[in-house]
């Protein structure tokens, strides 16, 4: 009787660990973004805005290739909502584009729009 009980009581300690390990695991998602910018100052501005945005873990923004690698928790924000804060901060994704007076507010050596600056930030 009580080995039976003892083996009924273990295998609900399993189901109950292998449910939470399981939740554990959805809540980071990893994801990517396109992000127009330039410089190592938007690169800062990318990131900061990012991580600000409730749920987001990491964000790593490459000057070079525009993408943004995200890890978030998908039940406290999502794409769209990091996509609108960075935008808030003047900078572009293939998702939404920054308003012309959150645009104008990024540094002139930031203006990404602009052919000129993007030539001048060309190696």
């Amino acid at each position: 009787m009580k080995s039976m009980k003892l083996i009924k009581n273990t295998v609900i300690v399993l189901v109950l660990l292998i449910t939470s390990v399981t939740f554990a695991q959805n809540k980071n998602e990893r994801a990517s973004l396109e992000v127009d910018g330039v410089c190592l100052m938007c690169k800062k501005r990318i990131e900061k805005a990012s991580l600000n945005t409730k749920g987001v873990k990491s964000a790593i923004w490459n000057v070079e290739t525009h993408e943004l690698k995200l890890i978030f928790d998908e039940r406290k924000t999502n794409l769209e909502t990091i996509s609108k804060s960075i935008a808030e901060v003047g900078h572009d994704t293939k998702e939404l584009k920054a308003t012309e007076e959150a645009y104008n507010t990024v540094h002139p050596c930031c203006k990404y729009r602009d052919e000129e600056v993007q030539e001048d930030h060309k190696d």
